[in-house]
Order: C-alpha cells, then structure tokens, then sequence
C-alpha cells in the first residue's frame, strides 16, 4: 500500500516537470522563428530602397522621400545629409522665386523685367543638378560624395540664394499694398509739411517785399522834400479852387502814400479822358509824404487842365478818436499787439494771415473811404481809385449809371463758391450769421462810384460805425478794409459790368491780354505791384507807360521802370 502511494506522488512530479519543460521549449522555437521573420524583413527592404538613389528629372519633393533620405543617411555617408539640406533650401526659394513670378505676371509691362528676372533665377535652381559635374559626382553616384565637389554646389546654390532673397526684397516693397499705401502716406505727410512751410516762408517773403519800401521810392520822397527846403516860396500854399467842390465836375479821390502811385493813375485817368479839364482829382496822404506829394505836383502840374488837391488825414480835424471807433482801437491796449514787431511775430507764425496782420490795413489812410461823403459835404457823386490801379478808357460813364437807389457801384468777384461772404466775415458768430447770407456775392474796392447823397440817407457812416466797435477783439473780421465795406453796403451796391474793372494783375499771371485791354480799370491788387522788383513782366509795361520819366528826380534816382 505505502509503496503505491510513493510511486503516485513520484510519477505526478515528473509529469509536472516535463509538462514545464515541453512550454518554455515552445516559447523558445517561437521567438526564434519571430526574429527570423524580421530580419528577412529588413533585409528585403534594404535590397528594395537603395540610399543612394537621386532623380535627374529635378530636385527631390514630399516628406516622405525627405525623411527616408535623412534616416538612411545617418546610417550612410554623413555629406548626404548636407546635401539634403542644401535640396531642401533650393526647393523653398525656387517656391518663393516662382510665387513672386506669378504675381508680376498680373502687374502692367513696367514689371516685365522682374518677372524675366524671376523666371531665369528658377530655372537656374532647377539646372544645378543637371550639370555634368554636380550629376556624376551628387547624383549618381552609389559611393561617398566627393567633399570638394559638394562644397562648390553649396557655394552656387548660396550665391543663388542670396540673390534671390535681394530680388524678393527689392520686389516686397513693390508687390506689398499696405507697404505702399504706407509709403504714399508718409510721403504725402513729408510733403504737405514742406509745402506749408514753403507757402508760410513766401508769404512772409511776399509781404514784406511788398510792404517795404524800396530805395527808389524813398529817395524820390527825400529829393522832393529836400527841393521843398531849398526853394520855400516856389511851394507856398494855395487857396482852395471852386472846383474842388463843384459838383457838376468828375470828382475821384485817391488815398496814398506812394508818390510814383498816385501819379500814374492821375496821369492814367487824363490821357484817357475825352474831357479832362472836368476832372478834379482829391489826393490824400499822411503827414509824412504831404509835402513830397506837393512838390511832385507842383513840379509837375496835371495835364489837360484837369485839377488837383493835395491834403493830409490830419487836414480834417473830426477824424480824431472820440469820433473814429479805428483810432479809438488803434490808441487801445488791445491793439498793441499789432504793433510792427508783433505783426513779425504773427507773420512767422501764420504767413498765409500776413496782409491781414499787417498795420497798414488798421491805418487810417486805409479807411478815409467810410468818411466820403463828410470829407466832400458839397457833393453828389465821386469815384474813388486805389493807388495801385491804371485807368485805359475815359470813365466818365460811370457818373452817368443809375445806380438805382444804391450806394455803392462796384464789380463783384465772386464765381462759383469763391469770393463770398463766408470767405470774409466769421459766421460762426451769432451777429454775422443772424444778419448777412454767407453766399452773398462779394465785390471789389479800388474802382467805386458813390453816391454820397444815398450814403447820407441810408446813414452807411454810422454802420460802419457799430459793426467796427463790435469788432474791436477781431472776433467779426481780420484787419482789412472790405469786410467792413461788405457789411456797410450789404443790399446797398450795385453790380456793375467786369470790363470797368479787371482785377488780379498783381498775384495772377494767367489773366487774358483780351480782358486786360478791354478794361476801363486794371488793378495790381495782390503783392506784385508795379513798381517793385517783384511785379510780373507780362503787366509791368501797362503801368510803366505812365510814368512821368521826364520827371528829373527820377532818373536821380536810378527808378527802373
């Protein structure tokens, strides 16, 4: 019995053990038929893929062939790798070179060089591998590479590339719209402050050339004055003549400083008139330049019998301050900043503003025209001339128009939307804009007819008067006379025919010779007057033929005209 057990438990532990035995052994056979089966794998794949293999038909794309090429080359010669690389550089610029190629296909023909420029550096890229040298030595070759050769293909495809980023550079600010836009903006922004500046410096330039006074004039004042001390009893004063007052006659009133000015347009005005021994003329001047203005005349008395008064501002004693709101402004604190020295400093600082800066148009001199009818009591019409006009037709019609009830008969200047009243007066003020229409056509001073007795009935004095008091802070207008003359005659002026007067001659050198001579009146407004340096030769000889050249103290002083 006991032996039947031992040999039980003895046989039942060899089963087990063999049964152990017989498992690994089978594990065993398995992984070694598995690691058989891989290696005939790799081997296959080896023997179907060789690393060497390049395409001659261009250069290498996908990134699958990429990373094969990169993987199989690690395990191979390391120079393949490089010369991958150097594939994989060429291959983005030649996408670049031709995306930039297309797009000047579609600019105009100015680009057709570019786009040739393009499409060579392309081909370019593509040729390099089809070179002999570079093909039997690169990319066909089943060994290492050759060093030497490889580093003079690096050498090529850098050069290429360096040249191609240059061009693309130079083509980006081309092709790049927001990099133009840009451009042009800061271009126009460079421009626009250049040109400011520009029209700032010649307007100040402008200003003062034509506000100064030049050396011929002011020698021609002193050598009058000088013969007025020499020769005390050739100049005494003379009595008033009854034609100063006579209304029948052709009265005009000039107002000036400028000597040779005055002259010519009183000499301009009698060579053209059909009856000049009815003209009166009334010359106004300041204090300064009275006894030159004398003297002139005196010396060179007015032709065709027609006559002529010579007098001061301060000559009419109720022009005075308590009595003129502008002298009243002038004596004023408030308008010392106008003075000389600060009319610079606003000039610097705005030059386009600098006529109306300058203390000239604040004078006195300047605004005698709103005092016509107290400075001649005894009349009924008169025509009033700027110094800077020449008169080429007898104007004596002009007393002859039915100004119908009017004041004032004047040429209007305005066409279009320009030289209305909105470029004069400040309709952001309540008063001004409640009052007058800012379409209102605007009109010209330098060649008026006044009728002095419709001036006293409508009292155009006195609203003078009250528009200059409420504009004391310049808040109405700038400094200039025909602001205030728009507002004082506002419904009050009568449109006359442009061939009496043709303005511009001094700021505008395109005005037709057929207008200009078929005017009554030709104005030199502007800064180019005449008699300066700077006035424009096509119109200077209209003025110069009335100057009085036998007049000795011109030529003493060297007067170009």
């Amino acid at each position: 019995m006991a032996i039947a057990v031992r040999g039980s438990r003895g046989g039942g532990s060899g089963g087990v053990g063999a049964g152990f035995r017989s498992f690994f052994s089978y594990r065993i056979f398995i992984s070694a038929m598995f690691s058989l089966l891989f290696i005939v794998t790799v081997s296959v794949l080896l023997t179907s893929h060789p690393p060497t293999t390049h395409h001659h038909s261009g250069l290498p794309s996908g990134a699958n062939v990429y990373m094969q090429r990169t993987f199989l080359a690690l395990n191979s010669d390391p120079l393949k790798t490089r010369l991958d690389l150097i594939y994989k550089q060429a291959n983005d610029h030649i996408t670049l070179v031709k995306a930039y190629a297309a797009y000047a296909m579609r600019l105009k023909l100015e680009n057709s060089r570019q786009l040739k420029m393009f499409d060579d550096l392309a081909k370019n890229f593509a040729d390099l591998n089809s070179k002999p040298s570079y093909k039997s030595s690169l990319f066909e070759t089943d060994g290492n590479l050759d060093e030497d050769v490889l580093r003079q293909f690096e050498k090529e495809v850098k050069d290429r590339v360096k040249f191609a980023r240059s061009l693309v550079a130079e083509s980006k600010e081309n092709y790049d719209n927001q990099l133009k836009i840009q451009k042009l903006k800061d271009t126009i922004f460079s421009v626009s402050e250049l040109l400011g500046k520009a029209k700032k410096n010649g307007a100040l330039g402008s200003s003062i050339a034509a506000k100064s006074i030049p050396k011929s004039l002011h020698c021609l004042a002193m050598r009058l004055v000088e013969e007025r001390v020499a020769h005390p009893e050739k100049y005494k004063e003379e009595l008033p003549k009854a034609e100063f007052e006579d209304p029948s006659l052709y009265h005009c009133a000039v107002f000036s400083d400028n000597v040779i000015a005055v002259s010519v347009v009183v000499r301009s005005v009698v060579k053209n008139a059909e009856e000049p021994w009815k003209h009166v003329f009334h010359v106004v001047t300041d204090r300064m330049n009275v006894a030159a203005m004398k003297v002139w005349f005196r010396m060179r008395p007015v032709e065709g019998g027609a006559h002529l008064e010579v007098k001061a501002v301060e000559d009419y004693s109720f022009l005075n301050s308590s009595y003129v709101p502008l002298l009243r402004q002038i004596e004023s604190a408030k308008m010392q900043r106008f003075s000389p020295e600060k009319t610079m400093e606003n000039a610097r600082k705005d030059g386009s503003n600098m006529k109306l800066n300058n203390p000239v148009s604040a004078s006195m001199l300047n605004h005698l025209r709103f005092y016509l009818p107290e400075m001649y009591p005894k009349l009924h019409k008169i025509l009033l001339l700027d110094d800077d006009v020449v008169v080429q037709k007898d104007l004596t019609g002009l007393w002859k128009i039915d100004l119908a009830g009017k004041v004032n008969g004047a040429v209007e200047t305005c066409f279009g939307s320009f030289h209305r009243f909105s470029r004069y007066l400040n309709f952001s003020h309540p008063l001004i804009k409640e009052r007058f229409n800012p379409k209102a056509c605007a009109w010209a001073f330098g060649m008026n007819i006044f009728d002095l007795d419709a001036w006293r009935r409508e009292k155009c004095t006195e609203t003078y008067h009250y528009w200059q008091n409420l504009n004391e802070d310049r808040t109405l207008w700038q400094l200039d006379t025909l602001p205030p003359g728009l507002i004082t005659f506002y419904s009050l002026t009568k449109s006359l025919d442009k061939s009496w007067h043709v303005l511009g001659l001094g700021y505008n050198p395109s005005i037709s010779m057929d207008e200009i001579n078929n005017a009554a009146v030709i104005h030199y407004n502007g800064d180019m007057k005449p008699w300066l340096d700077i006035a424009m030769n096509q119109y200077k000889n209209l003025w110069t033929k009335y100057v009085d050249n036998d007049m000795e103290f011109l030529q003493m002083c060297n007067f170009g005209v």
